[in-house]
């Protein structure tokens, strides 16, 4: 049985842990000695040093019967940076905040602790099932980077359940979008700005012209596009030589996200020529897009799952990315599941204890259904 006061104290424990990117190994270490305790077989791969982190992801793995499907269930370690510690403090109304001084990190502990809840709460061989294989990443936040460096020949998953997704709990994402990640390099020529300025050839002039003539933003219903970082200039008194900017581009049409790169280095392209300057393009897949319709067999399994604790299922589509586009880009059948965290990334950040327990109930249901899926 699903106890709300266990899962509290859960994510209050893992949130007490900080566990910046890279920076995931006592948090790693909490998880590892609560589900060896529970007598699973509980490990941590070996990416470390591939990926520069302190620790490897943490995988458990329950056996089950051959021919039934395998399912993976994933959360993330890592938080986004942050000043001071989190002090998670619950209100008489139930909800759980970090008392606005610095971010609470259900993003995405409340999908860990909900993970362990299961676990915590059942008894595998009560029912049939395949493999249920668990699977808690490094750098996430970064760019899902734990995510991309799995032995994926070996992890021998039919289908996936994410728990990261931004909404109440019930939501699925069935539909997230493709990123391109957008790297200008404009090159010009250094010179005294005081003496001989016309020697000079100004990247910065390029650049800021360029991004001006840029659609940004929400350029279209299915696509957005944005500048988020301009690095350049030595010196307050030299014209800059070199200037970077790094963004990106999201939609869920391959095609209108075609056209938006078109536009985005022509315009590179015609505001270097007009300086004088030269300009080097390069893009790149951050995240590969997804769409599951409601057919889909995983997709009717949640629906079924979220109903029988009594929560109404919503199919969503999001703008933004996680571990199941990854998973997705590798042939696995993923969905990422609302947790029910609120304005994750700010000192806002909550999360309602009702949340944490459903979310567990959800994932409870998921894994005794599990056998079900495709039948």
């Amino acid at each position: 049985m699903i106890e709300a006061d266990r899962v509290t104290r859960t994510f209050t424990d893992l949130v007490k842990i900080k566990s910046e990117s890279f920076k995931e190994k006592e948090v790693a270490k909490y998880i590892i000695n609560k589900l060896a305790a529970k007598g699973v077989n509980v490990r941590t791969d070996a990416i470390q040093d591939k990926v520069g982190s302190d620790t490897g992801n943490v995988v458990f793995r329950v056996f089950g019967k051959k021919e039934l499907p395998n399912i993976l269930l994933m959360a993330h370690m890592d938080t986004i940076s942050h000043k001071g510690n989190v002090t998670p403090v619950i209100s008489a109304g139930g909800i759980i905040t970090s008392g606005g001084e610095t971010i609470l990190g259900a993003d995405n502990k409340a999908g860990i602790a909900a993970i362990i809840e299961m676990v915590e709460a059942i008894h595998f061989k009560d029912f049939e099932h395949g493999d249920i294989v668990g699977i808690f990443t490094v750098a996430e936040e970064v760019g899902s980077i734990g995510t991309k460096s799995l032995d994926f020949a070996s992890l021998n998953v039919d289908y996936a359940f994410v728990l990261d997704g931004e909404g109440e709990v019930g939501s699925i994402i069935t539909k997230s979008p493709t990123q391109k990640m957008v790297k200008a390099k404009f090159l010009g020529k250094s010179a005294h700005s005081g003496i001989n300025p016309e020697d000079g050839i100004d990247a910065i002039r390029a650049a800021a012209r360029a991004i001006s003539f840029m659609k940004l933003g929400r350029v279209d219903e299915e696509t957005t596009a944005n500048i988020g970082v301009i690095r350049g200039g030595s010196s307050f008194n030299v014209i800059a030589d070199e200037v970077i900017l790094e963004g990106e581009i999201r939609g869920f049409s391959e095609g209108r996200i075609a056209m938006q790169i078109k536009d985005m280095t022509a315009i590179c392209n015609d505001w270097a020529d007009r300086v004088g300057a030269d300009v080097e393009l390069d893009i790149k897949t951050g995240f590969q897009g997804y769409d599951l319709s409601d057919d889909e067999p995983i997709v009717r399994m949640a629906m079924e799952s979220i109903r029988s604790i009594g929560l109404e299922p919503r199919l969503v589509s999001s703008g933004g990315g996680s571990d199941a586009n990854i998973l997705s880009e590798k042939g696995i059948k993923t969905i990422n599941l609302a947790t029910g965290m609120k304005s994750p990334h700010s000192v806002d950040e909550s999360i309602e204890i009702d949340d944490l327990a459903n979310l567990s109930r959800v994932i409870l249901e998921i894994v005794k259904r599990s056998s079900q899926i495709g039948v």
